[in-house]
């Protein structure tokens, strides 16, 4: 992949995203929102095959349910937000000729500050490219939208309206395994199986994202998380380079050597 050479592995920030819905629960929602999310839910159960024109039409099933719909809600940066942003970078070790992967997590409840906070991160690196899994069709337009949602200005990697596709440098590896493939997707545990990369986020997955945070306030452990599917994201980037991938012991985490995470508690 030729492509993928053009960004030197040290200009390139690694990064996911982990995002709940706006509230705990559908009664949450002020009346505005509450209203449009009924109309997002009458697209959701189209989309599952529910039209509710039958000659008796009956009672909602409970799982098509405004209500039960909402545990969706954060995939929607409309309806969500983001509690964390995990990101990590490539530094060559010259004395011992090998990369090293350095990891950060930006994790709060308050998403503005959290925002504010990665935002400058990339500003600090214009000259940066971007690389998630999938993170063409949700990191980074989401995390655009929610900082202009917060009132936020957008740092240069994510100020991408009006650029056509090859004006845009980031990577997402969910694309590039596509190649040109476009009915296909294909998940990151998937591709870390296939190329015996140990399989990421093995305490929770993306389902428990929203209960582990609304239910048991835990952003540790879902920073923890996050932090696993970077590194595998970075593992998988490497075999596409036709590298061998980093070691376990060449993860460096930011807060393990004095630059701490953004507080969580």
């Amino acid at each position: 992949m030729q492509h993928l050479h053009r960004t030197p592995l040290d200009q390139l920030f690694v990064l996911d995203i982990e995002t709940v819905p706006c509230v705990d629960c559908h009664g949450s929602l002020d009346e505005m929102l509450r209203h449009l999310w009924e109309h997002k839910s009458e697209s959701l159960r189209r989309q599952q095959g529910y039209t509710g024109r039958a000659p008796a039409p009956e009672p909602l099933p409970d799982h098509l349910t405004a209500a039960s719909l909402f545990e969706q809600a954060g995939i929607y940066a409309e309806f969500g937000k983001v509690v964390c942003v995990s990101v990590g970078y490539f530094v060559f070790d010259k004395q011992e000729e090998l990369w090293r992967f350095r990891v950060k997590s930006y994790a709060d409840h308050d998403e503005k500050l959290l925002l504010r906070d990665f935002a400058h991160l990339l500003r600090l690196r214009p000259h940066f490219a971007l690389c998630a899994h999938n993170g063409k069709e949700f990191d980074f337009p989401y995390l655009g939208r929610r900082l202009l949602i917060n009132g936020l200005p957008l740092p240069p990697q994510l100020d991408l309206a009006g650029k056509k596709p090859w004006e845009v440098p980031h990577h997402d590896t969910m694309e590039l395994w596509k190649f040109g493939d476009r009915k296909s997707y294909t998940s990151l545990n998937l591709l870390a199986a296939i190329f015996g990369i140990p399989t990421p986020k093995d305490d929770i997955t993306g389902a428990d994202v929203a209960r582990v945070y609304w239910e048991e306030n835990d952003l540790p452990r879902i920073a923890a998380y996050c932090q696993k599917d970077i590194i595998t994201t970075a593992r998988v980037l490497q075999k596409f380079r036709g590298e061998e991938p980093f070691r376990d012991e060449h993860v460096v985490y930011a807060d393990a050597v004095g630059v701490p995470m953004r507080r969580v508690v």
